[in-house]
């Protein structure tokens, strides 16, 4: 699996858009190759409507066939990639891509309200109760402050990823980072 799909179309990055889509991927992503009728299952959708999105999803190269482990008279997919990547300035040259950019971004917010609401202390250890969670900060940065930390984030997950591989009490983690300049009125009110 390759690490970075970077759409640089907006057309490309609305095929992720669709919620059910958004999911899939996901899934695909975080618990490996699975046929249509695998994932309708896990969602509680038919497997007409996830083999429909997965062929979306293939159209537009999110995910391909898993030849390695065919399933008989059913295809298997795989994600092609760990994440999907854009750049927001560029992307941002058009009305279009300027949407799609705010429903993805909308979709995450959206994605980590499900994860917060999911999370049940009583169903983990101390260790995962005492670290799970989430941190608010306001910083003052300019743009290259902002990217910087970005990048850097990046590179201590990848290095921390490789540190613990194989630990025995390692689980899937779900991360977001952001960082946002605070609206204009929230500032001079």
């Amino acid at each position: 699996m390759q690490e970075s799909y970077k759409i640089t179309d907006p057309q490309v990055l609305r095929a992720v858009t669709h919620p059910l889509r958004a999911r899939l991927l996901g899934l695909l992503r975080a618990d490996g190759p699975a046929t249509a009728s695998e994932l309708g299952r896990k969602m509680g959708e038919s497997s007409g409507s996830t083999s429909y999105h997965l062929r979306e999803l293939f159209k537009f190269g999110f995910i391909e066939e898993d030849d390695d482990r065919r399933d008989g008279r059913e295809r298997r997919w795989r994600a092609r990639h760990r994440y999907t990547s854009w750049n927001s300035r560029e992307m941002s040259d058009t009305p279009e891509g300027r949407e799609v950019i705010k429903v993805m971004r909308l979709w995450q917010a959206e994605a980590l309200g499900q994860v917060v609401q999911e999370f049940d202390e009583s169903e983990w250890s101390p260790e995962w109760v005492e670290t799970a969670g989430m941190s608010d900060h306001i910083a003052e940065l300019p743009p290259a402050g902002l990217a910087e930390f970005m990048a850097r984030t990046e590179e201590i997950l990848r290095e921390l990823t490789a540190r613990h591989a194989g630990a025995a009490d390692i689980e899937q983690v779900r991360i977001w980072v952001g960082g946002f300049p605070r609206a204009r009125e929230e500032r001079s009110s």
